[in-house]
């Protein structure tokens, strides 16, 4: 390779089992795979291996019981060679730089690998919004946005919810941002209440753009989708998408779990039952007819389908092995480590990867936004069948290169992804 000698590739497996999880570090890892595959010219491979802007920002706000206190926040953007960038805002106690960082360069080749005109950014604030109030909340956002508010804009960079975010934090959001500019302007963020402008069908987009990727998997796989046993890791709004589709189609779902602990039923759970005891009680947790499990123990059962839908590096070198099913469909981001990955391509498990498989939620992100532009609406019908045209060539443009390079499809996705905005890049004209 012409460029061996100026890129560094960083070996993974020793670095990692000597250090704790670091999601930047994995994405990092994932990047260096597919730029080497590539043969990166090295001005490129840096270029692209950093993010473009990181910003930090403190944010002093009074509670509701009088007490002043000061938050943490984040925005990055990873890269806004192919548009603006897009990403969501999580908040979270947990939330971190890195993990900012992790997520904006996976976005980044996430809307590369459905060919979007975006970049990839990410937002967090480090709080626990489950012990705030709705006016907390509410103060905490405003003063978030008006302290990003220069990053952010229609053609800048475009918001959109995430964990513990919704489409009333996106409502604030546009708002705060539009209080400068004398008019609402809804291309801000994506997410947003239909009402003010959201998109028909954004809020199962996630979990409809697994669905539609997990049918062209038992495609590709030659095999049935109906009877097929699903377990799903985490059941907020994207497990509890995806898991209502698989149901649907004639799927038994035999476990679930949450933050707050697990169950499993061998004879079934009912998505939509257990929808209304989360909406009554918060959690999953003692579901009438099933027995407790935790994460690891959902991760080992025997299942077809395996979904994790929750945080980064739930499926680890400690517990990839005991992995049974045939599927792993990322609805989170980063769910699976990279030594995780290694032990699952030894056992053959087709894993389809987070910057393809949980892809819907951006795609209908990205038709929210043009709908906002032109100020013209698509019907529900119409967002649906343009995500499913979008996700469905993405899947099998994957799976063209992974046939040709006989590579696995994550590393299959990212050969694409970065090929493309390295493309861009080169076009662009910057300089080398």
């Amino acid at each position: 390779m012409k460029n061996e000698a100026k890129i560094r590739y960083i070996s993974p497996l020793p670095e990692l089992r000597e250090k704790e999880y670091d999601p930047f570090l994995e994405a990092t890892l994932q990047f260096e795979r597919a730029a080497n595959f590539l043969d990166l010219d090295p001005w490129i491979y840096q270029r692209l291996k950093h993010p473009e802007r990181e910003l930090t920002v403190h944010l002093a706000i009074t509670l509701d019981n009088g007490v002043a206190e000061t938050f943490t926040g984040f925005r990055v953007q990873h890269s806004r060679v192919r548009g603006p960038a897009k990403g969501g805002i999580r908040y979270s106690p947990k939330a971190s730089l890195s993990e900012c960082k992790a997520l904006a360069s996976w976005m980044t080749w996430k809307c590369a690998v459905l060919d979007l005109p975006f970049g990839g950014a990410k937002g967090a604030i480090i709080c626990d919004s489950l012990k705030m109030s709705e006016n907390e909340l509410r103060k905490l956002t405003k003063e978030y946005t008006f302290a990003i508010r220069d990053f952010i804009g229609p053609y800048k960079d475009i918001p959109a919810p995430d964990m513990f975010t919704n489409a009333q934090t996106m409502a604030w959001i546009a708002d705060a941002y539009s209080q400068g500019n004398g008019c609402l302007e809804p291309a801000v963020v994506t997410g947003k209440p239909v009402n003010l402008w959201g998109s028909l069908g954004r809020a199962m987009a996630t979990g409809t753009g697994l669905f539609f990727v997990l049918e062209e998997a038992c495609k590709h796989l030659k095999i049935p989708l109906s009877g097929k046993k699903v377990a799903i890791l985490g059941f907020g709004n994207v497990g509890s998408s995806i898991g209502k589709l698989v149901h649907q189609a004639g799927c038994r779902i035999i476990a679930v779990t949450d933050m707050f602990g697990g169950i499993r039923s061998d004879k079934g759970i009912d998505p939509f039952e257990l929808e209304k005891q989360v909406v009554q009680t918060g959690s999953v947790v003692n579901f009438p007819g099933t027995e407790p499990i935790d994460n690891d123990g959902l991760i080992a059962l025997d299942c077809d389908v395996l979904i994790p839908a929750a945080m980064e590096g739930q499926i680890h070198r400690d517990n990839a092995d005991t992995v049974k099913a045939r599927i792993v469909l990322e609805g989170a981001n980063g769910p699976t480590t990279l030594e995780a990955d290694e032990i699952l391509k030894e056992k053959k498990v087709l894993v389809a990867p987070d910057i393809l498989a949980n892809a819907g939620g951006v795609t209908v992100s990205y038709l929210e936004w043009v709908q906002d532009l032109q100020r013209y609406f698509f019907s529900e019908e119409e967002v649906r069948e343009k995500t499913e045209k979008k996700m469905k060539k993405a899947f099998w443009e994957v799976v063209a290169v992974m046939e040709k390079h006989n590579v696995t499809m994550r590393e299959a996705a990212y050969i694409l992804a970065v090929g493309r905005v390295a493309e861009s890049l080169t076009a662009l004209g910057r300089a080398a």
